[in-house]
């Protein structure tokens, strides 16, 4: 059509103030205004590919029946789905690697370790978290015995995630040792997770707007990064306070740097480590 060849009008303020509370309702993402423009984008692009013209009667198609809740999925996936990478922000996931050899070493309890990975996105986190994991108990000579459990909003996402399948780009920064040691190479060129380390990761769509519904199930170690940034203060505060009552006791939360401030619970203690940002239940 000619018309999908020209620029779509910009979002009105009412039209920013529609979409704005259906995301915030339906999936707790709050769109300020300098997430605009990145939401004008994403919208218009899908608009394009199936010959909408006005963002009105997008909106319309996407609150009408069982049709426009898979296009809501497939919208969603594109505002959420973040940008990831194997060990990104390796201080935190160093940290985790750090308590879990303390524990080790320190402690004669034969417990599993239990990981949530929130926010897990195709896998990246949840599978660099496996691997310092199970380096930690190689290192004390001890057999794995740990799970991790991962989240995302986005069915497509974890689709990705449960394959474990990534193009050589992926590995460009990953340590040569993790390489070889954790991955496989595919007649196609692309590299997959080996299955001792997939089967240790269990990966399950979920909300974390409804945390409140999820089954409290009590872990050692709360991992979410670059997620909470998505939501208003108070809602932040709010994940973070159920996040608690998830832990076990001696359990860490650990956030992204900055992600959320002055919050505290009689329950947790902030730990003094610059470069990550993580709680204690104590």
């Amino acid at each position: 059509m000619v018309w999908s060849l020209q620029s779509l009008s910009e979002l009105s303020d009412t039209e920013f103030e529609r979409w704005g509370k259906l995301l915030e309702e339906r999936a707790g993402i709050y769109m300020g205004d300098q997430q605009r423009v990145f939401l004008q984008t994403q919208v218009t692009m899908r608009m394009r590919e199936l010959d909408f013209e006005r963002y009105s009667d997008y909106l319309e198609y996407i609150l009408d029946g069982v049709s426009g809740m898979l296009e809501w999925t497939r919208l969603i996936d594109r505002l959420v789905v973040k940008e990831t990478s194997f060990f990104r922000h390796k201080e935190s996931i160093d940290f985790i690697a750090r308590h879990l050899a303390d524990r080790l070493m320190n402690s004669n309890s034969d417990d599993a370790f239990e990981l949530w990975s929130v926010g897990c996105s195709t896998g990246e986190e949840p599978y660099s978290l496996a691997m310092v994991i199970n380096d930690a108990y190689q290192w004390v000579n001890k057999d794995p015995l740990y799970g991790i459990t991962a989240t995302d909003i986005s069915r497509a996402a974890l689709s990705l995630a449960k394959n474990g399948v990534y193009n050589d780009r992926k590995l460009e920064r990953l340590n040569e040792t993790y390489c070889k040691r954790y991955f496989t190479q595919l007649d196609d060129g692309k590299y997959q997770i080996i299955s001792s380390l997939r089967d240790r990761i269990c990966f399950h769509q979920g909300n974390i707007l409804n945390i409140a519904e999820m089954p409290v199930v009590k872990v050692d170690v709360i991992y979410c990064q670059n997620l909470l940034i998505y939501f208003k203060k108070w809602l932040r505060e709010s994940i973070m306070n159920a996040f608690v009552e998830r832990l076990k006791p001696g359990g860490v939360l650990v956030i992204g740097l900055g992600e959320v401030v002055d919050w505290s619970h009689p329950k947790m203690k902030r730990l003094s480590a610059e470069e990550v940002q993580a709680y204690v239940h104590i």
